[in-house]
């Protein structure tokens, strides 16, 4: 991996970007990567930790609404490597979204440069490593995605910003995990809960006495709801993935899978060390594990009883759930209100169903949406589409109604059309809480409730404020609907933010089409586009 090599292809990809002004002005944020495997302690226990620049969990992303990221990523791993970035839409871009069905996985020894945009977004959300149960090791991390200057934001700017990345973790190594799904069983109870990498007490924020911070939490795990919470400190919920929101108060909140939430913290509170508190949800034994708030003149330690938080109850987050509502007269990454959108009066083309479910097949665990349990193919589904390579998947693959004959196994592809107005109903039949993940797009969560979803189930919808997202909840023996705008082409991963039932085929693909072939619409296949399988030794494009 030549670092010259690297700074010529660079070069030539920039002024390629340049001649066509794909990416107009907008600054580049430079960013090298060096993946490796390291010794991780995190619960104790000496590990196998994936690790970014020597880092677990791996450096942050700062950028500006519309700045152009370049991530030249060198894996010195042993096995291939795939990062993906959760909740970034990649405009017209899908060949950028690091997931299997779309990019190439890195080849070990290899290195590739991803060119990605923020475009039209503000916000918080994450990275991690989406290839191989690589989450369980580590190389997640933060990103900010911080509003133009002039572009106003709805509170004062805080005295500090802190990325909290929390989530279960196991004691076993990634590779034992996968061996364990992949012999056809699913994931034991975790071992415990971290907090930025570190667990009881092995984290500290510090703090300055009557200042306000912005704390961003991410739930990065792999299996679990967590509950978030600060001793003696309320928190003001300011931005949930992109969306400014209502500026409710609260002293907990519920964070699943794969969720990020954006809050407010006056330190008011007497001068000494507070407990940070996660903990589980909906789970038969309760996990905890804390951080320390520090106050920059405390002369005392944490104490008093680690302060409690929801345990079971769904009736509880499923209230504080629909409290979450837009805040209609703030800006998003442009000036005009986030409320000038009017998404409830826009007319629907088509009503999607999908429904999860847990098939034993051939003797083995597998999850399933429709009846279907995703496998992946011998290319990426973007790249066979791209070449027009048959045999590699069928458009059409996957229903959008549940099947309730035997589920079975198929590479699943979903076709839908450039600019349509879908509504889509995710049906939880299972006793455990879902989490659904859209790449691409964020989409507005109009309603959920338990029971069975009808078409009455519409009178109860939220069509003014409520707040757009890019990864929901579905309660257990519930349904949650969501409006989206397919207005991304490409092709998009839609899956259970649940890890192990995400690897056992609890996702799919939607693919967006425009005929038009045109720029306009969606970028073409970049000049470094690693190509794999069958379409290895075919060509890109000319610079």
């Amino acid at each position: 991996m030549r670092d010259s090599g690297v700074l010529c292809s660079l070069i030539a990809l920039l002024l390629s970007l340049a001649v066509h002004g794909v990416y107009g002005d907008s600054p580049y944020r430079f960013f090298t990567w060096k993946i490796t495997y390291g010794d991780i302690y995190p619960l104790g226990v000496k590990q196998q930790g994936i690790l970014i620049n020597g880092q677990f969990p791996g450096p942050q992303i700062d950028a500006v609404t519309n700045d152009n990221l370049i991530i030249s990523v060198y894996n010195y791993l042993r096995e291939p490597f795939l990062i993906s970035w959760n909740g970034l839409q990649q405009r017209r871009n899908s060949w950028q979204d690091g997931v299997y069905g779309t990019t190439c996985p890195i080849p070990p020894g290899k290195n590739f440069t991803y060119v990605l945009q923020a475009k039209d977004q503000i916000g918080s959300y994450f990275y991690f490593p989406s290839f191989l149960f690589h989450k369980a090791a580590g190389a997640f991390g933060g990103i900010r995605i911080w509003s133009r200057p002039r572009i106003p934001v709805p509170f004062p700017p805080p005295a500090g910003d802190f990325t909290v990345l929390a989530g279960d973790w196991y004691r076993s190594n990634h590779y034992v995990l996968r061996r364990l799904l992949d012999s056809g069983h699913n994931l034991p109870f975790p071992d415990g809960l971290l907090i930025n990498g570190r667990g009881w007490n092995g984290y500290t924020f510090t703090v300055e006495p009557g200042r306000t911070y912005r704390f961003r939490i991410s739930n990065v795990g792999l299996t679990t709801s967590i509950n978030f919470r600060i001793q003696g400190h309320s928190m003001k919920l300011v931005e949930v993935e992109g969306s400014h929101t209502l500026q409710n108060t609260y002293a907990a909140l519920d964070i699943h899978l794969g969720q990020t939430y954006s809050v407010l913290v006056t330190m008011d509170q007497a001068p000494q060390d507070y407990y940070i508190v996660v903990s589980s949800r909906f789970t038969p034994r309760v996990l905890t594990t804390t951080a320390i708030l520090h106050y920059s003149n405390s002369r005392r330690g944490v104490s008093g009883p680690i302060p409690g938080g929801p345990t079971t109850k769904i009736a509880w987050s499923l209230n504080q759930a629909r409290s979450i509502r837009w805040n209609l007269t703030a800006s998003g990454p442009r000036p005009n209100p986030q409320g000038s959108y009017h998404y409830g009066m826009i007319k629907i083309s088509r009503t999607i169903t999908l429904a999860n479910s847990a098939p034993y097949m051939n003797g083995k665990q597998r999850y399933a949406i429709n009846g279907v349990s995703f496998v992946p193919a011998d290319t990426p589904l973007k790249l066979a589409d791209y070449f027009k390579i048959p045999g590699v998947f069928t458009l059409g693959s996957m229903p959008t109604s549940p099947n309730w004959g035997n589920a079975y196994l198929q590479t699943s592809v979903m076709a839908a059309n450039f600019r349509e107005f879908v509504e889509i109903v995710f049906q939880n039949w299972e006793d455990t809480v879902q989490s659904y993940h859209i790449d691409g797009y964020s989409f507005f969560v109009v309603g959920m409730d338990g029971g069975q979803w009808t078409p009455a189930s519409r009178t109860r919808y939220n069509l003014r404020d409520t707040v757009a997202r890019s990864t929901t909840q579905v309660y257990p023996r519930s349904w949650t609907a969501i409006y989206m705008a397919l207005d991304n082409v490409g092709m998009w991963n839609i899956r259970s933010e649940n890890w192990a039932r995400q690897y056992l085929g609890h996702q799919f693909y939607l693919r967006v089409y425009s005929p038009a072939n045109s720029w306009r619409d969606e970028l073409p296949i970049p000049k470094n586009a690693l190509l794999c399988g069958r379409a290895r030794g075919r060509h890109t494009r000319p610079l």
